[in-house]
């Protein structure tokens, strides 16, 4: 069981659509959309996009809970990134059929 799922409070608060994240090394404050999130090998990832960003490119990170703040982590190791990224891959653009006209 994660500590998601150990403690509701922490769950509402992720279950908004729209959450702002700051970044720790220059201080920025981004605004991005929730468009999935999963629980693999019990640790629990996002699938996030910047809303001012012009490109559709995903953050995919790992979030974890501290006491009662919850933390996202750029996901370090590669082959922790690689299962997290095939996920999300295949579920946000699974039904695309690049090859078709």
């Amino acid at each position: 069981m994660t500590d998601f799922e150990k403690n509701s409070d922490t769950r509402e608060e992720i279950n908004e659509d729209i959450i702002t994240l700051t970044d720790e090394d220059t201080g920025e404050e981004v605004d991005f959309e929730i468009y999935d999130r999963v629980v693999i090998d019990d640790k629990m990832y996002f699938a996030l996009l910047a809303l001012d960003s012009e490109e559709e490119e995903y953050e995919y990170l790992r979030a974890t809970v501290d006491g009662e703040d919850i933390l996202f982590e750029t996901i370090m190791d590669d082959d922790e990134f690689d299962k997290v990224a095939d996920y999300f891959n295949d579920r946000l653009f699974g039904d695309v059929d690049y090859d078709e006209n």
